[in-house]
């Protein structure tokens, strides 16, 4: 045997090896654990509402899926962003990183039932007369966290509004008008 026979044996029969090892198994596959679903009772915009969802299921997912509220965006499903920030029991939330079982009997607000019989809420309003969204698409979570920021009284300075909403990430880049709108409707507040 010379050695470029003993290679190509060793690699065959590790090959094979491997193989078996990995193909072993492959029809003994465990079931997919049954999924466990709970009703949660929440009020969502002033509304009473009994939503039947899975365990494991976001409060995101939830809103979005379940009671097809899709204003609140999924961004990066990681609480990074901001894009998903809803008001929760009156107090800024990441609705991806919460389980909508957590939150029984809780008042949830969404962009959704910002806007009162179809007048814009104040901020809504200094949002667009601010110009501050582009895409569109985290405006949503920046204007649920600018109404936290408001109730929390941490408006004092742009420097503060910039500081209180910095988890909220615009790609677009209109922090400016942003910070804006969020300081007119704090003081027409």
């Amino acid at each position: 045997m010379n050695r470029r026979t003993f290679v190509g044996a060793s690699i065959t029969v590790g090959g094979a090896a491997a193989a078996a090892s990995a193909l072993s198994g492959c029809g003994d596959a465990a079931p997919p654990p049954e999924q466990q679903t709970t009703s949660v009772a929440m009020r969502i915009n002033g509304e009473d509402r009994n939503v039947d969802v899975d365990a494991r299921t976001s409060l995101l997912d939830m809103l979005r899926e379940r009671v097809g509220l899709t204003g609140t965006k999924k961004g990066c499903d990681q609480g990074a962003c901001g894009a998903c920030t809803v008001l929760l029991d009156g107090k800024r939330v990441n609705s991806c990183l919460t389980l909508a079982v957590m939150h029984d009997g809780a008042d949830v607000q969404t962009i959704e039932g910002v806007a009162d019989n179809g007048r814009l809420h104040p901020l809504q309003q200094a949002f667009v007369d601010s110009d501050a969204f582009q895409c569109g698409y985290c405006t949503s979570g920046q204007i649920m966290s600018g109404l936290g920021c408001i109730d929390e009284g941490h408006t004092g300075s742009d420097a503060e509004i910039r500081e209180w909403m910095s988890g909220n990430i615009c790609r677009c880049g209109a922090y400016t008008n942003i910070v804006a709108a969020v300081a007119t409707a704090a003081k027409n507040a």
